[in-house]
């Protein structure tokens, strides 16, 4: 599930602005998409015990 979630990030990370045409000139969306992972990953390390 860990591959496949980095999978996932790193495909809208990079191909995301242009497969889904989202406009990011502050660099937001991609902050926004790197905070979420970074969460997840230490919620999950958490959890793991």
């Amino acid at each position: 599930m860990a591959y496949f979630a980095t999978a996932l990030f790193l495909g809208l990370f990079l191909v995301g602005p242009t497969y889904f045409h989202w406009s990011d000139p502050g660099g937001r969306v991609s902050l926004a998409l790197l905070t979420a992972f970074l969460l997840g990953a230490v919620a999950g390390y958490k959890a793991k015990g």
